[in-house]
């Protein structure tokens, strides 16, 4: 006797996987999330075949009507996904520049051919770091025109010889970045770091900070701790304002990062993160030598922060801006921002 179709085994597997599919689309916020992952994955994920940065972007040409221009498609037309990142011979900046016509003084692109739908602000604190700042703009320019994006690279520069306070120089890479126009997401970015993967988009979540920097090859492509929050994040200008920045107190490397996970939480937001085979990350310089002889460890935390973080931040941001220039491939900002207080 053969079985009804809500008996046959077959039919009630099927029913129930897209019964589970159905459940993800609504907690993954929609189709085009869910469905746009299960398209990309095979494409994205082949580390084994990289594509140069620079691959088809010149195919973006300056549109013949300027005032009839369409808007940018959803999807870039040239993605390609995973990108070869190479640190053996350092571009100069007349090749950089000669590679990317289309950046404007200050480190400004707007797409040619088409629309932006999306604006973003790439805030980099730096001191002395040359070498590395010419590998990062090779790649970085090329990898968010590919994306389609209207952006700006702002250098937030710390004078003199004191204790480098990274936190305070992105407070202040904020405010100043604010004043050129309302963006979309402001990408927190180390001069180390460039990434790997076209399909990592430098964009907010709508919702909560992101954390982009999800596998570096320093940790073996995986979280070094739970609460990371280091590398390279987004967070909407809301999203800053609302954890009150980063704090003004961090002299010297390491801790920051955790103070900004735990006012992520404070403030009522948590952090989303990239996936990890998207979020890859190659770091320049890095010595695996040492790495393999000391593991990474979470750094001890210095500060209270439940009990500093409505108090220390952007609110209490205090700074001499000594110039702001526009040079062909970024913004430099460079500031006095203090030196470590004297202990009490």
């Amino acid at each position: 006797m053969s079985l009804s179709r809500a008996e046959n085994p077959c039919f009630l597997l099927f029913l129930f996987v897209f019964q589970a599919v159905f459940i993800l689309i609504l907690y993954r916020g929609g189709p085009s999330h869910v469905f746009r992952g299960f398209l990309d994955t095979p494409q994205v994920l082949d580390y084994s075949k990289p594509h140069d940065v620079y691959t088809n972007l010149s195919l973006f040409t300056r549109a013949p009507n300027e005032e009839a221009k369409p808007y940018c498609s959803a999807q870039s037309p040239i993605f390609v996904g995973p990108l070869t990142i190479t640190f053996r011979v350092l571009p100069s900046e007349k090749m950089i520049i000669r590679k990317n016509p289309f950046v404007q003084a200050g480190g400004t692109y707007r797409p040619p051919h088409c629309l932006p739908r999306y604006r973003s602000a790439i805030l980099v604190a730096y001191r002395n770091q040359k070498k590395y700042l010419q590998h990062l703009l090779y790649y970085i320019h090329p990898f968010l025109q590919r994306q389609q994006l209207s952006y700006t690279i702002y250098l937030i520069q710390q004078v003199g010889n004191g204790t480098f306070n990274r936190a305070k120089l992105l407070n202040v890479g904020v405010r100043e970045a604010l004043k050129d126009e309302d963006w979309d997401c402001l990408l927190l970015h180390d001069v180390d770091l460039v990434p790997e993967n076209d399909y990592n988009l430098y964009v907010c979540d709508e919702y909560y900070p992101k954390h982009m920097a999800s596998a570096m090859d320093k940790f073996q492509y995986t979280l070094p701790y739970k609460s990371f929050f280091g590398g390279v994040s987004a967070l909407t200008p809301e999203h800053y304002m609302k954890m009150n920045g980063f704090p003004n107190t961090y002299w010297g490397s390491g801790g920051e990062n955790d103070d900004i996970a735990t006012r992520i939480q404070l403030a009522g937001m948590k952090i989303v993160r990239t996936p990890p085979h998207l979020g890859r990350f190659r770091v320049m310089d890095y010595d695996k030598r040492m790495e393999t002889q000391e593991p990474w460890r979470r750094p001890a935390s210095r500060h209270n922060t439940r009990k500093t973080w409505k108090d220390d931040g952007m609110n209490s941001l205090e700074f001499k801006l000594l110039s702001r220039t526009k040079h062909p491939l970024y913004t430099n900002i460079t500031v006095d921002i203090g030196y470590v207080p004297p202990f009490s």
